[in-house]
């Protein structure tokens, strides 16, 4: 039985042709900044984002807790939104490696108010931390996929520069974001002070993020990434794959929009399913309206070749991506007209 596997955009493989480019890849000594290949893709991820350097890491956890570590100190508190990634899903890393407190403030998918962004950075107090960071996500992963126009940050942006607070995007689907609104990264992130994006998504290579901000941050951020392990040798055949993922990227992260929006169409049209979220990149998150429990429904699409994860209570998230056909997506919906 051939298996459709919808549960998440990294479960791309290189195709044969990042394959022969991995196998040529020039390379080096990272750590002494003597990859070709690595200091190849940074500048061409910071190009790409309009920002001054970029430094590649093995994970985008690992770049979004390096830009709380480089943005904050020990007993700071920073300011996210409830359901952001930086938050749910980097295993506590924001107390355990940055030392810091984390407020979190609960947003209408994935963003919270400008108000409450105000009411929540903290006065001149002896008794309480710093706020020195604020971060976003775009697109915002628990929210459905959710993308964000640069207007409706705008004034949260405003409200942080007034205060003098840094921000910074967890941007994992970033290109996601900039295909959806037909717009380039760089328009996306310009008010930023530092950004991370995923090329192990939608993007399709095997490893790797990238975390961009001026010199004077990534320089910080080079030490870090040492502190932390990720001071990697001879890995320009990872950049390689990410420089090949960076080529053509619109034109296939628009076709698993589509693919997206497909099966969105059709779940909408079921008996047992309905959309949680509308579909606005690649992400399709659906609510089971039956009897049975949420596992126990991606188990019995899972004995018939559908594999999705679980996404709450009730709900299960599909996500199309390049290693998916749109015949599949077919065979996608009617395994769970059949459910």
């Amino acid at each position: 039985m051939q298996i459709i596997d919808l549960r998440s955009d990294t479960l791309t493989r290189p195709t044969e042709k990042m394959r022969q480019v991995i196998a040529r890849a020039e390379v080096g000594d990272d750590v002494y900044g003597e990859d070709p290949s690595i200091n190849r893709l940074e500048k061409t991820g910071a190009e790409i984002m309009g920002k001054q350097a970029a430094l590649f890491v093995p994970s985008g956890t690992m770049a979004n807790q390096i830009a709380a570590m480089v943005h904050t100190s020990p007993g700071d508190e920073i300011i996210t939104e409830i359901t952001s990634h930086i938050f749910l899903y980097e295993a506590g890393g924001l107390g355990r490696l940055c030392g810091v407190q984390t407020h979190v403030l609960k947003g209408e998918r994935g963003l919270f108010s400008p108000d409450d962004l105000e009411g929540a950075i903290r006065g001149e107090n002896i008794h309480f931390p710093r706020t020195t960071l604020v971060t976003f996500e775009n697109t915002h992963n628990r929210a459905g996929g959710r993308v964000f126009a640069p207007e409706e940050l705008a004034p949260h942006l405003e409200i942080c520069r007034k205060a003098n607070i840094p921000t910074h995007l967890d941007g994992a689907r970033i290109f996601n974001a900039a295909v959806a609104l037909e717009l380039t990264p760089d328009v996306l992130v310009a008010d930023f002070d530092s950004l991370s994006f995923c090329l192990s998504k939608g993007l399709g290579a095997p490893v790797g993020s990238l975390l961009c901000g001026s010199e004077e941050f990534i320089e910080q951020a080079r030490k870090v990434r040492k502190i932390l392990g990720g001071g990697m040798r001879q890995a320009g055949i990872l950049a390689a794959a990410g420089l090949f993922a960076l080529d053509g990227v619109e034109e296939r992260l628009a076709r698993d929009h589509q693919l997206a929006r497909i099966l969105a169409g059709a779940i909408e049209k079921m008996d047992n399913f309905r959309l949680d979220f509308p579909v606005e990149s690649n992400i399709v998150v659906g609510r089971y309206l039956g009897g049975d429990s949420i596992q126990e429904v991606v188990n019995r699409m899972k004995e018939n070749g559908l594999l999705v994860n679980p996404f709450g209570p009730a709900s299960i998230r599909l996500v199309t991506h390049q290693d998916v056909s749109q015949e599949e997506i077919f065979r996608a919906v009617k395994i769970m007209e059949t459910i």
